[in-house]
Formats: C-alpha cells, sequence, structure tokens
C-alpha cells in the first residue's frame, strides 16, 4: 500500500478515536492535576507490579461445549463492574487439553480484534492443531464502568498501573496456569498494540510462555507523544504534552520494554513492525528489536491500522509459531 494512504488511516484514527475519548476524559474528570505519578512510580518499580506467585484461574464457563467464559480476577478494583473477567476458549475439535495454546491479546479500545478479527484468527489456529483463547482486558466492553469518564481524574497514572497493567497481567498470567493445569503442553501469546505491550512485558516475567510474539507492541509511554504529534484537536494537544513530563517518568518503569530483558529465548520471540505506523514509530521498535538482542522481527509496508490486512499474515505467524509450540510440548511430555 501507498506510504501516504496508509498514514492517513491511522491519522484519521487518531482525530475519530483518539482525540473524541481524550476530548470525554478531559471533560469528565474532576481534578486533572491529580494525577498520582509518584505513587504510580513506586508500585510500577516495587515488588507488587508482578507478584511471583500465580494461581490458576477460576474458570466457568457459560454452557459445556461453547467458548464463553469468567472467573474472578486475581486483582481487583474498585469498579464492581471490571472484577469479572470474560474470554473466549476455541477448543481443537479432538482432545482439546492435549494441545497447544495461543492466547490473543487484543489491542486498546478491544476492537475490531475481539470480536471480528480474532475469531477469524481462532479458527487458522484450531485448523493449525492449537486452541486459541481470547480475554477481554480491563475496562473493556462490559467491564467498562458507566460513566467511567465521569468517575475517573485524568490522567490517573495509578489507576492505569494497577488496572490497565498490572490487572490485566494477572489475568493472563491466571489463564496460563488454568490451561498448563487443564494438561495443555505448551503456553503461546500473540498480541496486538496494547496486547503487545502486555505480551512483551509477560515475556520478560513469565517462563512459562513458549513464545510470544508482538505486533506493533506499545514499546513505551511514547505513543502518546506520537498522538500528540498528528492531533488537531487543539485542547487534547495542549494537555497531552503538558503530560510529557509524566511520560518521560513513566518510561523509567517495567512500561518501556527497553528497560526489561525476556525471560525465554530470543529465538521464540518475533516483533512484527509497521513500517508507516503513527502511532508506535518504528524507532521504537527498533530499539526494542536491539535492545532484545535482535530476535525475529518482520517489516511491513503498512500503518497500525491496516497491518491486520496482510493477506496470509496469519498463516505465516502460525507457521513460525508450529515449530516452536511443538518443540514445548516435547519439553513438557
Amino acid at each position: 500500500m501507498i506510504a501516504p494512504l496508509v498514514k492517513l488511516v491511522d491519522w484519521s484514527a487518531i482525530q475519530i478515536i483518539w482525540g473524541r475519548r481524550m476530548n470525554c476524559l478531559m471533560k469528565g474528570s474532576r481534578n486533572s492535576q491529580r494525577s498520582r505519578l509518584e505513587e504510580a512510580l513506586a508500585f510500577l518499580k516495587g515488588p507488587d507490579f508482578i507478584s511471583s506467585e500465580s494461581e490458576p484461574a477460576r474458570i466457568e464457563f457459560d454452557s459445556e461445549s461453547g467458548p464463553d467464559f469468567k472467573f474472578p480476577p486475581p486483582r481487583s478494583c474498585d469498579f464492581a463492574e471490571n472484577n469479572v473477567v470474560y474470554g473466549r476458549l476455541y477448543r481443537c475439535k479432538d482432545r482439546w487439553q492435549k494441545q497447544p495454546a495461543i492466547i490473543l491479546l487484543h489491542g486498546g479500545g478491544g476492537d475490531p480484534d475481539y470480536h471480528f478479527g480474532f475469531p477469524r484468527i481462532a479458527k487458522h489456529c484450531n485448523r493449525a492443531g492449537f486452541n486459541a483463547v481470547t480475554v477481554m482486558s480491563p475496562f473493556q466492553f462490559q467491564r467498562r464502568p458507566r460513566e467511567l469518564e465521569r468517575l475517573i481524574n485524568w490522567p490517573d497514572w495509578m489507576l492505569m498501573a494497577e488496572a490497565t497493567f498490572a490487572q490485566a497481567l494477572a489475568e493472563i498470567r491466571a489463564i496460563i496456569g488454568w490451561l498448563l493445569r487443564e494438561g495443555c503442553p505448551a503456553v503461546a501469546l500473540w498480541g496486538n498494540s496494547y496486547g503487545g505491550q502486555l505480551a512483551g512485558i509477560l515475556a520478560c516475567h513469565d517462563a512459562r510462555i513458549v513464545a510470544a510474539v508482538l505486533v506493533a507492541p506499545g514499546v513505551n509511554m511514547h505513543v502518546h507523544t506520537s498522538v500528540a504529534k498528528q492531533m488537531v484537536w487543539p485542547g487534547v494537544r495542549k494537555e497531552m504534552e503538558r503530560q510529557q513530563p509524566d511520560r518521560e517518568a513513566l518510561n523509567s518503569t517495567a512500561l518501556n520494554l527497553t528497560t526489561l530483558r525476556p525471560c525465554i529465548r530470543k529465538e521464540n520471540i518475533l516483533l512484527i513492525e509497521a513500517i508507516h505506523d503513527l502511532f508506535v514509530e518504528q524507532k521504537y521498535v527498533e530499539e526494542l528489536w536491539e535492545a532484545w538482542g535482535q530476535p525475529d522481527i518482520w517489516r511491513l509496508p503498512h500503518c497500525h491500522a491496516s497491518k491486520g490486512l496482510v493477506l496470509g499474515l496469519t498463516s505465516r505467524v502460525l507457521d513460525w509459531l508450529t515449530p516452536r509450540l511443538e518443540a514445548g510440548r516435547k519439553n513438557n511430555a
């Protein structure tokens, strides 16, 4: 695709989605000066961000053979709606417990990944002999409290650290534990954007996973800086620029993937970069590639929003994952 065209797609998404969302947060915020930055920094750099212990999820299915499930989160918050985790298990037809599993992690906002892209990818996973699991991240879909913008301060970095990241990571780890306890011999993560950032953090903290695919991952907190450069809403742009020192401070924590080092082999990590990305700029993915010892990387001539339109990309990723999941199966036999 032509670079100006795909960049226009990202630019439009920034105005329509991010601009409106941030404008709502600004209007609803009760006290935008109370960002709780120091509290968030201490939490992100402390031992409570990712616990050394992780219990398997207590999953309950809506029906005996259906894909939909729910479970109480390992970490809870002050919003009741957010204290139930929802997900789907797309099972292999034959003895699903004996087959490897791939956990698909959606981008910020949830869709089009969760309801549209992931069901299609899950079918490909099943045909390849793998189970697929999807999980709703905190504050997405039915987990989103009513009138959230009116109930919170923005920015609230501590809420972001606890719910958007620590709670989400704990839930993914609980699902990993449940899959392994059920008998799945190997588990991999495949995350897009924000989901790629979560997959990257876990690739540095949870050696139980055998492979991780990071698609245009949120490498650091500079995604907001990149968005601010393109923003035409003057009030939103000014507020995002005002928050820049906070984001620089947060980049000294585990939210910046370049500060971490994987606990799985670099041969089992795949980075997928969209070279015309206006959300996650190319230079940040390249910095991550260098920091992590140059694992496999695919550079696509697309933008953040159009990368999913690459023909055959799902099959290519599954071809890359297959030998790694099979090796994990043999090692755990």
